[in-house]
């Protein structure tokens, strides 16, 4: 890659021009960093679209310019600044894999601040990542409004790896640094100012004009290289320590089982009590044990089938309709929280209730929400105003006539939803996308009850709404292709994850959800206490345990749902009756006080209620059951062998996609730790082959339960893995 520094005023973003008296060959292939003279300054342009990613040729350009301005007394200063929407957006991730290339990032980003002369960084759009760590080896930042700066690394199991760790601490101290590393969080231009981040803030759209004016003004003020190696936040060492001890309280709290977060505070530590250099070689140390762990892979895994599972065959074939307004049908929790998701990406809602009292009752649940963020300091009364300024209710359909897209949230019954959606037939203007919240009943049969079922499609929310991430799309067998499309476009505006479904009971997650439950209450049958169940799992990484699950989303809801299958229900199946005679006593769980734990004077933590524990011995007597004893380790390969093994027959049955559609949903709506990549992908970590082994010999006890899916076993027959189908 040739570079020129020719003396004009003409940037050249996008390739290398060349001219009859440079000498140099007319067919250069096109550049990814371009320098060129303006008068004294070298204005150094990066254009890797599209994001600027930090790929090896834009390694190679900067540590060639930087090269180029030191050589040249002409030149008084840098200024580095990126082509298109963004300064940096961090590593390449198409290189990710692979075998790295010279120069390293930390190589690069020390050449940047070694440089002779002042170094501006420009920043506009993003600086992440290695991005922001390339600004932080500039002497200099001036920033635009634009600019949104972050160190996510966290997020993919990692640590800044070019001198995060080290430069940040020292340029704006051990606890905003920690702040900003620990949550991987991106801030705009003003927070950055604030924090001392960027030294200069500019209004306007030229981050290169910017960054050539502040250029000036150190030349002419005879400003030095100012190196952030060399900055002094870190001054105060006893403050400084109090914040890292602190944080590392807190991590070990908060990110437990996660290995990269307190490795992002041994390296702040090591901001403070080592030489810059030593800093680094720590910091390189502990981004390559991140960089080895297994938690690294899983959580890669994850970033990239979250992007991969909104790219449906429906999104590539067909145009989303225009979404302006939506239409709800039912103001209870999940209804409000569907309203707040809508109001929050600035869509105005209708809702529909029955009467005027419990239309009140709708609109008090989405204020409720509103209130809280105020109370917390999150938003200003006058932002509430201007939010519930876009909502209106009506205890009249017809006030759904011009509505684009309407979202059923009513009571999860059959016959209550078919009425809903006659009447949203009768007065929804042509072309409007109808879409149900139900959970685990046959969209097929809503969409046929009415004329036009080509626009009724499936919006599986989870609760509470506005909150969870979790959005699964639904597809029934006539719906058009761009209604799922405008599915997938409102999931965009909602800032939801969207996973593609196919219809049947429970689609993808509560399907697979109903089998491991199963598993958890046969365990419970067999010999271990749901207490025992629930720390297994959460020591796996999950947040919360099957049984504090139920409990917290009512007992009540599952009694339902196998009332409703009863009919169904294969007399040859186990069936564990513990549930139903735990919901009998009207025990739903945190609700009413009790359900499988104790939870005295409204308690979020439940404690063992013995009282449980002699009706599961009492179940056990019936079913002529002798209890034996698990480890936590049989518990969770029981657990997850039965998720698994469904997770594999929806992917066979074409329910879902690909595996990793599968992932996304457990990840985002089930509790499954992100750093595990998601039930496929750990089962692909673990050896389906071992895995088919565990369903081989539980199959043993319940041959009925534990069937192999066809898809499993083809697959260890033929050496693949889960993986192989995402392609």
């Amino acid at each position: 890659m040739q570079n020129i520094i020719p003396h004009s005023e003409t940037q050249q973003r996008t390739s290398l021009h060349t001219h009859k008296e440079t000498g140099l060959n007319t067919s250069a292939a096109p550049a990814s960093v371009a320098h060129t003279r303006h008068d004294d300054i070298l204005l150094v342009t990066i254009d890797n679209p599209p994001v600027n990613a930090l790929g090896v040729d834009v390694r190679r350009g900067l540590m060639t310019a930087i090269e180029a301005a030191d050589a040249d007394p002409a030149v008084k200063a840098v200024v580095i600044v990126g082509a298109g929407r963004n300064f940096l957006g961090g590593a390449d991730i198409r290189e990710f894999g692979k075998p790295p290339q010279a120069p390293a990032l930390p190589d690069v980003c020390n050449s940047i601040e070694a440089c002779t002369k002042p170094v501006v960084a420009a920043i506009h759009g993003a600086a992440l990542g290695g991005g922001l760590e390339v600004a932080l080896g500039a002497h200099y930042r001036v920033a635009l409004g634009t600019a949104k700066l972050g160190l996510p690394e966290v997020l993919l199991g990692l640590l800044p790896g070019a001198g995060g760790t080290q430069r940040t601490p020292r340029l704006i101290g051990a606890p905003a640094a920690l702040e900003l590393m620990l949550s991987g969080r991106h801030i705009g231009a003003k927070e950055a100012a604030k924090l001392g981040l960027v030294d200069k803030l500019v209004e306007g759209e030229d981050a290169a004009a910017a960054g050539l004016a502040y250029a000036r003004e150190l030349i002419a003020s005879g400003a030095a290289p100012r190196r952030t190696s060399e900055a002094s936040a870190l001054s105060d060492r006893s403050s400084t320590q109090a914040a890292i001890d602190a944080a590392r309280a807190e991590t070990s709290k908060k990110a437990r089982g996660l290995f990269s977060p307190l490795k992002i505070v041994d390296a702040v530590q090591g901001a403070l009590d080592l030489p810059f250099g030593d800093g680094m070689a720590l910091e390189r140390k502990l981004f390559l044990a991140c960089l080895d762990s297994p938690q690294r892979a899983g959580l890669v895994h994850a970033f990239f089938a979250e992007r991969e599972a909104a790219k449906a065959p429906e999104t590539r074939s067909a145009q989303p309709r225009a979404i302006g307004s939506v239409g709800i049908v039912g103001g209870g929790t999940m209804g409000a929280g569907i309203a707040v998701a809508v109001l929050d990406a600035g869509l105005p809602v209708t809702m529909i209730e029955r009467d005027d009292e419990a239309l009140a009752r709708g609109r008090a649940n989405v204020e409720k929400v509103y209130d809280g963020l105020i109370a917390k300091g999150r938003i200003k009364a006058e932002a509430k105003d201007a939010i519930m300024a876009r909502f209106k209710g009506s205890s009249s359909y017809d006030a759904l006539g011009e509505v684009d897209l309407v979202i059923e949230a009513v009571f999860e019954d059959m016959a209550v939803k078919q009425a809903v959606f006659k009447e949203l037939d009768r007065v929804c203007k042509p072309g409007a996308v109808l879409a149900t919240n139900t959970s685990y009943l046959d969209i097929d049969q809503i969409a046929a009850s009415i004329s036009r079922p080509q626009d009724v499609i499936g919006l599986h929310f989870f609760s509470p709404a506005n909150i969870m991430k979790l959005l699964e799309i639904v597809v029934p067998a006539q719906v058009a292709a761009d209604v799922v499309a405008t599915a997938f476009e409102l999931a965009k505006k909602l800032k939801k994850t969207a996973v593609r479904a196919g219809v049947c009971d429970g689609f993808i997650g509560n399907r697979v959800l109903a089998v491991y439950g199963a598993a958890a209450q046969a365990i419970m049958e067999d010999g271990a206490s749901p207490w025992q169940i629930d720390k297994a799992v959460r020591d796996f990484g999950y947040p919360m345990g099957p049984f504090q699950v139920s409990d917290l989303a009512g007992g009540d809801i599952g009694w339902a749902t196998r009332k409703r299958r009863a009919a169904t229900r294969d007399p040859k199946a186990r069936y564990v009756q513990i549930p139903d005679r735990i919901a009998e006593r009207g025990w739903f769980g945190q609700k009413t006080g009790r359900g499988y734990y104790l939870y005295p004077q409204g308690a979020r933590i439940g404690t063992p209620d013995p009282e449980v524990e002699a009706i599961i011995d009492a179940e056990r007597q019936r079913a002529g059951i002798t209890p034996r004893s698990f480890t936590d380790e049989e518990i969770v390969r029981r657990y997850l062998a039965a998720m698994i093994n469904e997770g594999a027959n929806v992917v066979h049955q074409k329910i879902a996609l690909r595996p990793l559609d599968v992932d996304v949903t457990f990840v985002h709506g089930y509790g499954f730790p992100r750093y595990r990549g998601g039930p496929m992908h750990y089962a692909d970590t673990v050896g389906l082959d071992k895995i088919l082994a565990d369903i081989q010999e539980f199959a043993k006890e319940d041959p009925l339960f534990w069937q192999p899916s066809p898809l499993l076993v083809d697959l260890v027959a033929r050496g693949e893995k889960f993986a192989s189908l995402n392609k």
